[in-house]
């Protein structure tokens, strides 16, 4: 078999070329959204492109998944009664093999001047919605409108962001499967803790060679709400960190972002992801639904008001070789009524291989959450195997597995969660352009 497959690699590198025709980068300071956005983090601050007057783009993406997975648990049962019905709250849903629905992104995005750009990310079809709504829009401002030396010297280190947005919180959110965009995440599924969420405000950021510095404000939630201000307080959080191509062949980049809110409604850090989990209906019980039950598999909204946490990022691209990882470490509660704040804590360690002209490769995640949730006397984990890898057919196209190996422990035996487990394949293909 080994001469097959050096066969197979040397005709991919020979068809690299060609396969990788793209179509032309228009917009200043924007991230891909095909392959080139890979290992890619905030957009970048340099100008890529000449500004030659007002122009709009629309993009798109689309993924599609396999799911072969099965569940198991050993919780107690927990009878309850709705609408005369009686049904057993911690008896898991019956799963099976086949499709997921598909789900798709629509991007539209305005050069407005030169260094001015406005952006806009649709969900056509979600796990949560199916029909279509608007994910975020805003601002990003990287030049000074009009001609002046001091804006000039300022805004040469200077990024502004005003809008609904995606939260700048750790790097992590910048390897994910966001709904139909696929192509940033070398695995299938999301982290199990997903610091993920789009929430109104502004971030403004200073970048000198290799070194960035972030601060950011915010409401905390993702929707704007006037009401019952004594129970809301802005966030406040940040980001400094260093990202350097030390050599050809060596690229290091080390990020540490922190965040703080003293009280909130609706904390969405943790519970802002709209699209929902891969892992359909996987841990739910009989009555649930792809939507209502949208986030399978995850540790969603341990606070929901009160946060303060830190993430640290390192990343490390040797040759073909890559690794990722993210060091988390949360305290909050769920308002005045839990006086006594809870800690929680998660860390991944991600490693890729890339061969044939990064037109292949291998991957695998190590993925632990430990810590204290609401209603839960003791501290419980989950721990999480994912090993996979994919291919870039083209550019814009991706089609990558993965097995993924999922446990839980020291949940008490009233908790659907109790003894849980669930391993199995996925399947994925993600078109983006």
């Amino acid at each position: 078999m080994r001469y097959p497959i050096r066969l197979v690699l040397a005709a991919l590198a020979v068809a690299g070329p060609a396969l990788s025709a793209q179509l032309p980068i228009t917009l200043q300071h924007a991230r891909p959204v095909d392959q080139r956005g890979v290992n890619m983090f905030e957009p970048p601050k340099q100008d890529t492109v000449s500004f030659t007057g007002p122009r709009v783009n629309i993009g798109a993406a689309f993924r599609q998944d396999f799911q072969a997975l099965q569940h198991e648990n050993t919780a107690a049962p927990r009878m309850v009664t709705v609408g005369g019905v009686t049904t057993d709250a911690n008896q898991l849903i019956t799963v099976g093999h086949g499709f997921n629905n598909a789900v798709a992104n629509l991007y539209l995005d305005a050069q407005l001047a030169k260094g001015i750009r406005v952006a806009m990310t649709s969900y056509l079809s979600a796990r949560h919605h199916n029909e279509t709504w608007v994910k975020d829009g805003y601002i990003l401002i990287d030049a000074s409108p009009f001609n002046n030396a001091t804006l000039d010297r300022v805004m040469k280190y200077t990024t502004v962001k005003v809008g609904e947005f995606e939260m700048n919180y750790g790097d992590g959110h910048f390897r994910r499967t966001d709904n139909g965009q696929a192509l940033y995440n070398p695995l299938v599924g999301n982290y199990i803790l997903d610091a993920f969420t789009t929430e109104i405000g502004a971030e403004v950021y200073l970048r000198k060679g290799s070194w960035l510095g972030m601060a950011g404000l915010t409401n905390g939630e993702i929707h704007g709400m006037v009401l019952s201000p004594d129970k809301r307080a802005p966030a406040f959080y940040g980001k400094v960190g260093f990202d350097r191509q030390v050599d050809p062949d060596l690229r290091v980049r080390l990020t540490g972002s922190a965040i703080t809110q003293a009280r909130s409604t609706n904390q969405s850090l943790y519970g802002g992801d709209r699209a929902g989990s891969v892992y359909y209906d996987i841990m739910e019980n009989t009555t649930s639904t792809e939507s209502s039950n949208a986030w399978s598999g995850r540790i969603r909204n341990p606070f929901s008001s009160k946060i303060q946490g830190q993430v640290i990022n390192p990343f490390v691209k040797y040759g073909n070789a890559e690794f990722f990882g993210q060091f988390e470490w949360a305290q909050g509660n769920n308002g005045p009524t839990e006086p006594v704040d809870r800690h929680i804590q998660q860390q991944v360690y991600e490693g890729v291989y890339r061969l044939a002209n990064d037109q292949l490769y291998l991957a695998g995640r190590y993925d632990t959450f430990s810590g204290r949730l609401a209603g839960i006397a003791n501290d419980v984990s989950v721990d999480r195997y994912q090993v996979g890898g994919g291919w870039y057919v083209t550019q814009n196209l991706l089609a990558k597995l993965e097995w993924v190996d999922q446990k839980y422990h020291d949940f008490p035996a009233t908790d659907i969660r109790a003894g849980g487990h669930f391993k199995g394949f996925m399947v994925s293909a993600g078109v983006a352009f």
